[in-house]
C-alpha cells in the first residue's frame, strides 16, 4: 500500500515528506485520507508535510473524504485506483465524468486569462515531466545560465521565420520568457509548432545566455498502447454529429433510413447508445444570410423538430446530446449543456452534456468534443486538410489539448480550470463539426469523426467543400470493432 500511495501521488505531481507518509499510512484508508486532506488545502502543494496533515486532522474529521475529482488533478492512472462514484453524474448507465456544466466561474477579466493559461501550463507540464527525455528539466531562468545541454518545459507565445530561414520561437514558463532558435538546417525546421501549445525543449543556451538553440522538441502525447484493450461490454454505441435540423439541406430521407435501421438491425445487434457531438440544429444568425437556407427560423421550433425526430429512436437506445457552434448555448468553449428551456423539449431518454465532455459507458472512457478547433489546426499545420479530419484529431492527442490555439476561430472562455486539456486518456475520442466521416486508431485510442446529416450548403459550395454525409459510425464497446453504416 505504501508504494501505491506514493505512485498515485507522484503521478499527479505531489510528493510526501517522510513524516507525512507515516501519518498517511497510519490511517485505515490512506489514499482516501490524503486526497481529502489535499482537497482542503488552499492550493495543491508540490510537497505535503507532516505539519500540513496535522493542521487538517485538527480541523477536520479523518472520516471526511472527497472524491478524486475534487481532491487531485484528473489523471488516467489515478482514476484506476480510487472511487469517483460520488463525484460523477450517473444517468441511465451513462456516467458524466467531467464537463463545464454547472462549473463555470469565469468573468472574462485579465486575471481569469492569466489563471486559465497557468492551469493549462501546469496540467501539461505534469505530463511532460513524466517523459524520460525531460528528466531533470529546469526553469528557463536557470537553464539559460548553464553552458551545457538543458531541458525546459514552456508554452509557445509566438513563432516567426527569419530572413535567413531560421525559425524563432518565443517561449515562457511561470517566471521567464526567452527565445528559442531552430536552425534552418535542423531536421526540426518543418516541425509544426503552434501558438499556445506546451512543449518540452532540449537544447543548449547560446554564449550570451539569452537564447536556446533547439536540438529536440518533446510533446506530451499519449502512452503507446499496441491496440484497443478489450473488456466484457456487450453494447454498441453509434455517433451521429451535425444534424442541422431546421436547414433546407437537412437530409431527412437519409435520417429516416438510419432510424429504420436502428429500429431493426441496430437494436437487435446491441446498439444501446447514440451520441450526437454538436450542431444538433442549424441555429439562427450563425453566418451571414443564414435565414435564406432555413425552413424553420425559430430556434425553439428547431429543437422541437429535433425532439420529434429523436422520439422515433427505439426506447432501448439512450441518446446523449451535446452542443456545437450552431447550437443555442454560449459560443465560447467549453460549452455547458443545454438549459432547461431547451432540455424540456426532449424525452427522458435524452441526456444533455457539455462540450467537451468525458463520459464513462460500460467501462469505457469516451471523450466527446464537437471539434470547432479543427478549423484552427488546419489553418496552422500545413499537412492537415478538411479531407482528413482524423489527422487533426491525432494532433490534439499529441498535444494533449483539444483547442491549443487561442485567438483563432475557436473562442475560449478563461475558466478556472482548463476543461480542454486531454486528461484522462480516453478509450474513444469523437468529434464532428467538419462534416466528414472517418475512423482510425492512435496508440490504442479509437478515433471517430462522426459525419453529418446535412447536404452541401451554398457556403460550402462557394468554398469548394464537399461534405461526407449520412454515415453512422458504430463501435462495439467490448471489442472496439467499428463499422460505418452508409445511408446515402
Amino acid at each position: 500500500m505504501r508504494e501505491q500511495v506514493l505512485e498515485v501521488l507522484a503521478s499527479n505531481g505531489i510528493l510526501l515528506e517522510p513524516g507525512a507518509l507515516e501519518i498517511v499510512m497510519s490511517k485505515d484508508d490512506p489514499i482516501a485520507f490524503v486526497q481529502s486532506a489535499i482537497s482542503f488545502m488552499k492550493q495543491h502543494p508540490l510537497i505535503v508535510t507532516a505539519a500540513d496533515l496535522a493542521e487538517y486532522v485538527k480541523d477536520h474529521s479523518a472520516a471526511e473524504t472527497l472524491t478524486v475529482a475534487n481532491a487531485l488533478p484528473d489523471h488516467h492512472e489515478f482514476r484506476t485506483n480510487v472511487n469517483q462514484e460520488s463525484s460523477a453524474r450517473k444517468i441511465d448507465g451513462v456516467k458524466i465524468l467531467k464537463d463545464i456544466t454547472g462549473n463555470s466561474t469565469c468573468e472574462g477579466n485579465i486575471s481569469d486569462f492569466a489563471r486559465y493559461f497557468l492551469d493549462r501550463f501546469n496540467a501539461i507540464k505534469r505530463m511532460l515531466a513524466h517523459r524520460r527525455e525531460l528528466a531533470g528539466s529546469l526553469p528557463i531562468s536557470k537553464a539559460l545560465k548553464l553552458e551545457r545541454d538543458v531541458r525546459i518545459i514552456a508554452m509557445v507565445n509566438e513563432i516567426r521565420m527569419t530572413k535567413t530561414g531560421h525559425k524563432i520561437l518565443e517561449i515562457e514558463d511561470e517566471e521567464e520568457r526567452c527565445l528559442a532558435l531552430i536552425p534552418k538546417d535542423s531536421p526540426l525546421i518543418n516541425d509544426s509548432v503552434i501558438p499556445d501549445e506546451v512543449i518540452g525543449l532540449i537544447g543548449k543556451p547560446n554564449r550570451k545566455g539569452e537564447m536556446l538553440i533547439v536540438q529536440e522538441i518533446i510533446r506530451p502525447d499519449i502512452p503507446l498502447r499496441s491496440r484497443f484493450e478489450q473488456n466484457d461490454a456487450t453494447s454498441m454505441i453509434a455517433f451521429a454529429s451535425d444534424i442541422h435540423v431546421g436547414s433546407k439541406t437537412f437530409l431527412r430521407k437519409q435520417w429516416d433510413a438510419m432510424i429504420n435501421w436502428l429500429k431493426t438491425e441496430g437494436i437487435s445487434s446491441g446498439v444501446n447508445y447514440l451520441i450526437v457531438p454538436g450542431d444538433c440544429v442549424d441555429g439562427i444568425g450563425v453566418f451571414p444570410d443564414q435565414e435564406e437556407e432555413l425552413i424553420v427560423d425559430d430556434i425553439f421550433k428547431q429543437y422541437e423538430m429535433l425532439g420529434e425526430l429523436l422520439k422515433e429512436i427505439p426506447d432501448g437506445v439512450t441518446i446523449i446530446l451535446q452542443p456545437g457552434n450552431h447550437d443555442a448555448v454560449r459560443l465560447a468553449e467549453p460549452q455547458p449543456a443545454f438549459q432547461k428551456e431547451i432540455a424540456n423539449l426532449f424525452d427522458s431518454q435524452v441526456i444533455m452534456i457539455g462540450n467537451p465532455c468525458y463520459l464513462e459507458i460500460e467501462g469505457r472512457t469516451i471523450l466527446s468534443y464537437h471539434g470547432r478547433s479543427i478549423d484552427d489546426l488546419i489553418g496552422n499545420i500545413q499537412s492537415l486538410t478538411y479531407a482528413n479530419p482524423i489527422d487533426a484529431m491525432k494532433e490534439m492527442l499529441k498535444r494533449r489539448h483539444l483547442a491549443p490555439i487561442y485567438g483563432g476561430k475557436t473562442p475560449i472562455a478563461p475558466e478556472k480550470k482548463d476543461f480542454l486539456v486531454i486528461d484522462p486518456i480516453p478509450d474513444i475520442f469523437v468529434t464532428g463539426h467538419v462534416h466528414g466521416a472517418g475512423v482510425s486508431d492512435y496508440r490504442g485510442v479509437r478515433i471517430i469523426n462522426a459525419s453529418t446529416w446535412q447536404a452541401q450548403t451554398n457556403y460550402q459550395r462557394m468554398h469548394n467543400f464537399n461534405p461526407d454525409p449520412a454515415k453512422l459510425p458504430v463501435v462495439h464497446l467490448g471489442t472496439g470493432k467499428c463499422i460505418v453504416r452508409n445511408f446515402n
